[in-house]
C-alpha cells in the first residue's frame, strides 16, 4: 500500500517571508473556514516567530489573536503549530529560562498544539529546555535542524544533533531549510538516516523556493521517509516564499504517494481573501522582488525572505560606496554590481566566522558584517573594522557554539579588543526575570491575564507591549499606513518645507521650544547621520519626518553601531550634533516635535 504524505499550510510564514506584517485577527478568522474547507491540510502554522510582535505593532492584543485564530482549526481536527527560536524564544535576543517556560504554558493554553523549536547555530543546548518545556506544557515538541550547505554541515554532523534532541525527548524532527539551499540528495540521505535510526520519529520538511531546489527536495525527502511537507497557496507561493500545495500535491501523487484531494473552490476562496488582505494594506510592505526566484542565492546561501530588507540596506550604501570610488578615481558601480559584491563578501565572511547557518538572527549578523566590510575596504580600511556588538556576541560564543572554527584573524582581532570567548551554556548568562515583570504588572495596575498571558507578553516584548497598552503602537501604525496610502495615491512627490532655525545651545533651545522632544545619544561614540562618516551633508534636514522606534542615525562605537531612535513620530526641529562629532551618552543630538 502506498504511503501517505501530509501537508501543513505555513500561513504565518507565507506572510512573514513576504513582508513586515501578517493579517489582523479579524482577517485570519475570515480565512480560516476556507483553509479548512480545502480539505488537504492536516496542520496549519498559525503563530510564533514574529507573529506576536506584529500584533503588538498593530496596537492589538496577540493573545486574542492566537486564541481566535487557532480555535476553528481545533474544532475541525487540524493541528496548529508555532515557531520559536530556542534561546531567543519569540524575539531576536536571548530570553531567561523562566520566561521561556511560561511561553509554552501560555501557547498551549491558547490552542497551539506543536512547538517547532530551532537554534540558528544548531547548538542542542539551546534546544534542550525548549523540548522539555514544550512536553511539560502538553505540547508536541518538534525540534528543528537549521539546514545549510557547507563543508562542516554533513549528515554525520546533523545526526549528532538529532541524537541529542531525541535524548531530550523531542517527538518530531523538522528539516528547516530556511534558505532553500539544502541539496535534494543530501536532504534525502539525512531523512533516510533519521528514519533508519529512529523509525517512529515524525519528520517534517520546510523549504523556501528562493534558489529553486525546493520541489526536488520535497520529492526526495518524501521518497526517503518524510511525513509532512510545508506548503503555501497563491498569491504568496513560489518566488522566495514556499512552493504551492497544488504543484507539490500533483508531483507526489504522480510518484505514487497517497495525498488528500483539494477542494479547488475553497482554494480559490483562500487565494481571493489573501489577495484582498494584500490590497487592503499588507501589500504596502511586500517587496515585488519577493515574487522572483534567483539562482544567485545558491552561492551566498542567504534566506530569500531577507532579500527585500537587504536591497533596502544596499541603497544608502551605494551612495557611500560610490563617493569612495570617486574619491579614489575609480568608476561608480550600479546597485546590481553592489549586490553581487555583497554576495561575494558573504561568501568570504561566512566560513571565517564559523559557518553559522544563515537563519534569523545569524543571517542578519553575517550580512551586516559583509556590508560594513564592503564600505570599509573601498575607503581603504581593513576588513572587520566595523563589526557590531551583536555579531561579536555570536563570534564570542555568547549565543551558542559555532559549527565551524573561527579564522585566526578573527581570533586575533578579538584578543586585541580584549574580548573574552565564552564556552559555557548560553542560558546560564541570562537569569530568571518573571518576578521582576510580575512586580511591574502590579505597579502598572495591569492584570496578568488568563493563564498569565499578559505577563508573558510584557516579559517577552516589554517595549512593544508598553506601546500597545499606551495606545502609541496603534497611533504609530495608523500614521504609517496613512502615509503609505497617501504616497501610493499621489503621482507627484511633495517636498516637505525646510524649516530654517538659528543656532542654539540645547538649554536655550528647550526654553524657546518647551514642547520639543530631545533625541539623546544612547552611548558614547561618533555621530553617523549617514553610513559614511566623511559625508558631512548627511544630517537630517529641519522639517523632515522621523518615526518612533525607527533609526534616524547611528552612533559609531568601538564595537559597532548603535541606533539613534526617536521616542515619538514627528518632525526635526533642530540638529545639535554634526556628522562625525564625538558625543557622550545622554548628549542631546536633535530636537523633534
Amino acid at each position: 500500500m502506498s504511503r501517505e504524505i501530509k501537508f501543513s499550510l505555513v500561513y504565518r510564514d507565507m506572510w512573514q517571508s513576504s513582508g513586515k506584517y501578517v493579517p489582523r485577527v479579524d482577517q485570519l478568522v475570515r480565512v480560516a473556514p476556507a483553509i479548512i474547507d480545502m480539505g488537504v491540510f492536516d496542520r496549519v502554522e498559525t503563530n510564533g516567530g514574529a507573529f506576536e510582535q506584529v500584533n503588538l505593532l498593530f496596537g492589538e492584543n496577540p493573545n486574542t489573536a492566537v486564541r481566535q485564530w487557532t480555535a476553528p482549526f481545533h474544532k475541525a481536527g487540524i493541528q496548529t503549530h508555532m515557531l520559536e527560536r530556542g534561546l531567543n524564544a519569540l524575539r531576536m535576543n536571548p530570553v531567561p529560562a523562566d520566561v521561556r517556560e511560561l511561553m509554552f504554558k501560555v501557547k498551549k493554553a491558547q490552542g497551539t498544539d506543536i512547538a517547532r523549536s530551532f537554534c540558528g547555530l544548531n547548538d542542542h543546548r539551546n534546544l534542550r529546555l525548549s523540548v522539555e518545556y514544550a512536553k511539560k506544557a502538553g505540547m508536541i515538541s518538534q525540534a528543528a535542524l537549521s539546514i545549510t550547505y557547507s563543508p562542516v554541515h554533513t549528515v554525520e554532523y546533523y545526526m549528532g544533533i538529532v541524537d541529542k534532541l531525541v535524548e531530550y525527548g523531542a517527538d518530531e524532527i523538522c528539516l528547516k531549510d530556511m534558505a532553500g539551499i539544502g541539496r535534494p540528495t543530501f536532504l534525502a540521505q539525512l531523512t533516510s538516516e533519521i528514519k533508519k535510526k529512529y523509525p517512529s520519529i515524525i519528520i517534517q520538511y520546510h523549504g523556501h523556493c528562493g534558489p529553486g531546489f525546493s520541489p526536488a527536495s520535497m520529492l526526495e525527502v518524501a521518497r526517503a521517509g518524510a511525513d509532512y511537507l510545508d506548503v503555501a497557496v497563491e498569491p504568496l507561493s513560489w518566488g522566495k516564499v514556499h512552493p504551492d500545495v497544488i504543484t507539490i500535491r500533483e508531483m507526489l501523487k504522480a510518484d505514487g504517494f497517497l495525498v488528500k484531494d483539494i477542494n479547488m473552490d475553497a482554494y480559490m476562496q483562500v487565494r481571493a481573501l489573501t489577495q484582498e488582505f494584500i490590497d487592503d494594506f499588507l501589500g504596502y510592505w511586500i517587496n515585488p522582488a519577493n515574487k522572483v526566484m534567483t539562482s544567485l542565492l545558491v552561492g551566498c546561501g542567504l534566506p530569500g525572505g531577507m532579500m527585500g530588507s537587504m536591497m533596502a540596506d544596499l541603497k544608502p550604501f551605494l551612495g557611500a560606496v560610490n563617493a569612495a570610488e570617486r574619491a579614489a578615481g575609480r568608476p561608480e558601480i550600479t546597485l546590481d554590481t553592489l549586490m553581487v559584491k555583497l554576495f561575494d563578501e558573504v561568501c568570504y565572511v561566512w566560513p571565517r566566522v564559523g559557518y553559522p547557518p544563515l537563519v534569523t538572527p545569524f543571517s542578519q549578523y553575517v550580512k551586516n558584517i559583509a556590508l560594513m566590510n564592503l564600505l570599509d575596504t573601498v575607503k581603504g580600511k581593513p576588513r572587520w573594522s566595523s563589526v557590531d556588538k551583536d555579531s561579536w556576541g555570536m563570534i564570542l560564543g555568547k549565543m551558542g557554539k559555532l559549527p565551524g572554527e573561527l579564522a585566526p584573524e578573527i581570533v586575533a582581532i578579538a584578543k586585541e579588543k580584549g574580548f573574552e570567548f565564552y564556552d559555557g551554556n548560553p542560558q546560564d548568562m541570562y537569569p530568571d526575570e518573571l518576578p521582576k515583570f510580575r512586580e511591574m504588572m502590579a505597579q502598572e495596575g495591569w492584570d496578568c491575564g488568563q493563564d498569565d498571558e499578559e505577563l508573558f507578553e510584557l516579559a517577552m516584548h516589554e517595549r512593544q507591549y508598553r506601546d500597545y497598552r499606551s495606545g502609541v503602537a496603534k497611533q504609530r501604525f495608523n500614521a504609517e499606513l496613512e502615509d503609505l496610502r497617501a504616497k501610493a495615491g499621489a503621482p507627484i512627490v511633495i517636498k516637505r518645507p525646510v524649516v530654517e532655525l538659528p543656532e542654539f545651545d540645547a538649554a536655550t533651545f528647550m526654553k524657546e521650544h518647551p514642547a520639543a522632544i530631545a533625541v539623546q545619544a544612547p552611548v558614547r561614540g561618533k555621530v553617523l547621520w549617514g553610513v559614511d562618516v566623511d559625508d558631512t551633508s548627511s544630517a537630517p534636514v529641519n522639517g523632515s519626518e522621523v518615526h518612533a522606534g525607527e533609526a534616524m542615525g547611528f552612533i559609531d562605537t568601538y564595537y559597532g553601531h548603535e541606533e539613534i531612535l526617536p521616542a515619538i513620530n514627528g518632525r526635526v526641529l533642530a540638529v545639535m550634533a554634526a556628522q562625525g562629532k564625538t558625543v557622550q551618552k545622554g548628549e542631546i543630538l536633535a530636537f523633534i516635535q
